[in-house]
Parts: structure tokens; C-alpha cells; sequence
């Protein structure tokens, strides 16, 4: 009989049965060593990296409207500021008159430099400010004044924090801010002889400081992500505004493409009833050709399908051509839009996707002047000229922009007809115009009769 011996665990062992004593133990434990994790990330790695503090952007509602040679200065604001802040506190230290000049001037260059380095290495000059302090102090032994902060390195240390504070991050100015309080109470229990306190003014300000600073910090992030929302916002909507374009303009050309292939088809049924006795050779051709159109007609059908959207409901009505623009036109003036028409050139019947193209961008433009400049006068232009079609639609300014208000559109408009126009292979031109209108240029090439023959 083979006997199982069976070990218990005590209630501290983990789960599998052995103790490891560097094994956290509890939630406090884990988030002290994470703060000392934290506390040397920010302040012990790389504490000489150097990290020149770059020119502030010119592209600020202030800075924007300066000259050239002004926003060139002006991107040099936050290195100035920190220089005088640097020559103010080396002014409060070397301003004593108890000392010699020469032990004044070294009393500035301490509190000069740490301000000074916070524009190449910021968390050395927070180190630096540290060493600064007590060096001060001992050189001030004899002057009971303020303790352990003398007036320079008070001044020092409170621009040091706030510097390092808005350079950093607002974990990194939390631990500085930590260390500084640590520091003023270590002091003032080996300065007893000293009178006068004033670490907790000092602690006070800079948390102020570091408040303000936090508070800017969060504002910009926010700011840069919401920016950044907006841009991926803009992109995903001119993308969608370009896919519901293409929908649409596939939606339209379906019934194009798809008159002219029935006719193709009943074409090629009926051509052999129209000669006598045809040749099996030429009937079998038609036939080949109406299979081949019926096949194309719903291969055509089918993609249709997947382009289109739940609701879309088929046309009953052809698609518009230029012959219907004079309609059109009188719509939009029905709808309170002066609007003048020119024609040069010969008129000749074009591809009927041309015509639906240049009625469609037509349409738009008219559109688009109702909407944002209600009150305008426009006119349009045909240009039938040698090798394709011209357009040109223009509108003048509103003649009462603070009385009539523009409606704002979705902004398919202009998508919408360069989609048309590239397809075509043409060329567009949109903008503003000197007289404060809008103007749309447009030039459809189309193939020459004998071109297209061969």
C-alpha cells in the first residue's frame, strides 16, 4: 500500500505552495514601488540629457500679426523671459550690503545658473538649484536672515520649479516639489540657532506655480487631442463625402450605360429580320452580340447593387441632358436666383455621359450659390468648342451679407464635381473671384467624330 504524503501551505505562501519574499504583498506596497520607480525615471535617468527649449510658433493671434522680421523676435519670447528671470534673481542675491562685492557677485552666478541651464537641461538645473542652496547658506553662515532659503536661492528655486515644471511633465514638477519641501525641513531641524522660517512660503508659492502649470498642461493636451479628433473627424468625413459622390455618379451612369446596352440588344435581335435570307454566319454574329449585351447588362444590374443604398429608389424619368438646362434654370430663378444663361459655339449632340456630367455640375454651382451667397446674381456659360465642353458658372457677391445669412451645406458640393470632372478626364477650376463672387470653370474633353469612327 503506497502511502501520499500531503504538504500545507500556510496562509502567506502564494498559490504554489513556495514564498518569495520580493514577491509584492499588497496594493501599498506595489504603489510605493511603482513611486520610486516613477521618482527615478523622472529625476536620476538621464539627468544631463540635454534638451534645448525649442522657439515658441509664430502662428498665435498675437504673433501672426506681426512683420516678418518681429515674429522672427517673437519666436524667441520664452528664451528672454527666462534670461530676465535669471538676472532678476541674480540681482536679489548679490543685493546685500553686508557682504563684499566679490562674494555678492559669486552669490548671483549661484542663483544665475540653475535659472540659466533650465533652457538646455532641465533636471539638472532642478540638481543644480539643490547644491546651489546650502552652498549659500554656508557662505551666509553669519547673516541671520531668512533660513535655509536665502533670498537669492528663494528667488532661484521657485523660478527653477516653475521652469522645469512647464518643461517637464506635471509628475516630474511633484516629485521636485517633494524633494524641495524635504530638503527645507531637514535644514531647519540642523538650522535651530537660525530665526526665521521659510520653507513653507516657498512651498506655498510653488505649489501655486505648479498649479497653474498642471492646469496649462492638461489644457494643452486636451486641446492636441481634440485637434487631432478633428483632423481624423475631417478625414474620415471627406472620405465618406467622396465614397457617397462615386455612389452617386455610378447610381446615374447606370442608366446611361445601361439605355445604351438594351439598344445594342434589341438591335442585334432585330438586325437579322431585316435582311432576307441572312446567312447563318451574320445571324449567329447578332446573336453573339445580344448575348454578349444581355450579359453585360447584368453583370451591370449587379454592381449597381452593391453600390446602391437601401432607400434608392430608381429613376423614373431618363437622366437630364444639356437640352433640359433651360428648365433648371427656370427652377432657380423660381427660387429667387437671377440667373442669365450664354451658349457659343456649335451645339452638337455630345456623349451622354458628358451631358449628364456638365448638368449635374451646373446644377451644383447653382446650388451652391443659393445656399451661400442667397441674393447674388449668377450666369452660366457653354462653351462648345473643338475637342470637348466648356463650362463656366460665376456668381457675384452677396449684395447684403449682414441681413441675409448663407446656409451652411455639407460640403459635397465641390467634391462632388471634381469626382465628375476626373472621371471624364477634364479639368476644373474653383475660387473665389476679384469682385468678391465664386466662380467654377470647367473643360470636359470629348472625342472628335472621326476619332471616335476609328
Amino acid at each position: 500500500m503506497n502511502e501520499t504524503t500531503q504538504t500545507q501551505s500556510t496562509p502567506s505562501d502564494p498559490p504554489g505552495g513556495t514564498f518569495d519574499p520580493y514577491q509584492p504583498r499588497s496594493p501599498e506596497f506595489r504603489a510605493a514601488a511603482d513611486a520610486l520607480r516613477g521618482l527615478r525615471q523622472d529625476l536620476f535617468h538621464d539627468v544631463f540629457a540635454y534638451r534645448p527649449l525649442p522657439r515658441m510658433g509664430v502662428d498665435g493671434p498675437v504673433t501672426r500679426r506681426l512683420p516678418g522680421r518681429l515674429q522672427g523676435y517673437a519666436a524667441w519670447t520664452p528664451h528672454a523671459l527666462i534670461t530676465a528671470a535669471a538676472l532678476l534673481a541674480m540681482l536679489i542675491a548679490a543685493n546685500n550690503s553686508v557682504h563684499g562685492a566679490g562674494l555678492n557677485f559669486f552669490l548671483g552666478l549661484l542663483a544665475l545658473t540653475p535659472i540659466l541651464l533650465t533652457l538646455v537641461r532641465p533636471v539638472a538645473a532642478f540638481w543644480l538649484s539643490m547644491v546651489a542652496t546650502p552652498m549659500a547658506a554656508f557662505l551666509t553662515s553669519e547673516w541671520f536672515g531668512e533660513w535655509p532659503w536665502r533670498p537669492g536661492a528663494f528667488a532661484c528655486q521657485l523660478a527653477v520649479l516653475t521652469i522645469v515644471a512647464i518643461r517637464t511633465r506635471p509628475r516630474t514638477a511633484a516629485w521636485m516639489w517633494v524633494l524641495t519641501g524635504v530638503y527645507g525641513l531637514a535644514a531647519e531641524s540642523v538650522g535651530g540657532q537660525v530665526s526665521g522660517s521659510n520653507t513653507m512660503e516657498l512651498l506655498f508659492l510653488s505649489a501655486i506655480a505648479l498649479l497653474a502649470v498642471t492646469v496649462w498642461h492638461i489644457r494643452r493636451e486636451a486641446r492636441q487631442e481634440v485637434t487631432a479628433q478633428q483632423t481624423v473627424t475631417q478625414h474620415e468625413r471627406s472620405r465618406r463625402t467622396l465614397l457617397e459622390e462615386r455612389t452617386t455618379i455610378a447610381r446615374e451612369l447606370h442608366d446611361v450605360v445601361a439605355h445604351h446596352m438594351s439598344v445594342v440588344a434589341i438591335q442585334a435581335e432585330a438586325a437579322p429580320y431585316r435582311v432576307e435570307n441572312p446567312p447563318p454566319e451574320l445571324e449567329k454574329a447578332f446573336a453573339t452580340i445580344r448575348e454578349n449585351a444581355v450579359a453585360a447588362l447584368t453583370e451591370l444590374r449587379r454592381v449597381l447593387g452593391v453600390v446602391r443604398a437601401e432607400d434608392y429608389e430608381a429613376p423614373d424619368a431618363p437622366q437630364p441632358t444639356l437640352a433640359d438646362l433651360d428648365g433648371l434654370l427656370a427652377n432657380v430663378r423660381e427660387a429667387g436666383l437671377s440667373v442669365d444663361k450664354a451658349i457659343t459655339g456649335a451645339i452638337r449632340e455630345l456623349p451622354q455621359g458628358v451631358e449628364l456630367s456638365a448638368y449635374r455640375i451646373v446644377q451644383e454651382a447653382l446650388s451652391n450659390t443659393l445656399r451661400h451667397a442667397p441674393g447674388a446674381g449668377a450666369r452660366v456659360e457653354v462653351s462648345y468648342v473643338l475637342g470637348g465642353l466648356g463650362l463656366r458658372i460665376v456668381n457675384g457677391p452677396t449684395p447684403n451679407p449682414s441681413l441675409v445669412k448663407p446656409s451652411p451645406g455639407a460640403g459635397h458640393g465641390i467634391t462632388g464635381m471634381r469626382e465628375r470632372v476626373t472621371m471624364l478626364n477634364g479639368e476644373m477650376t474653383a475660387g473665389r473671384t476679384d469682385e468678391g463672387g465664386y466662380e467654377v470653370a470647367v473643360f470636359l474633353p470629348v472625342a472628335a467624330a472621326s476619332e471616335g469612327e476609328a
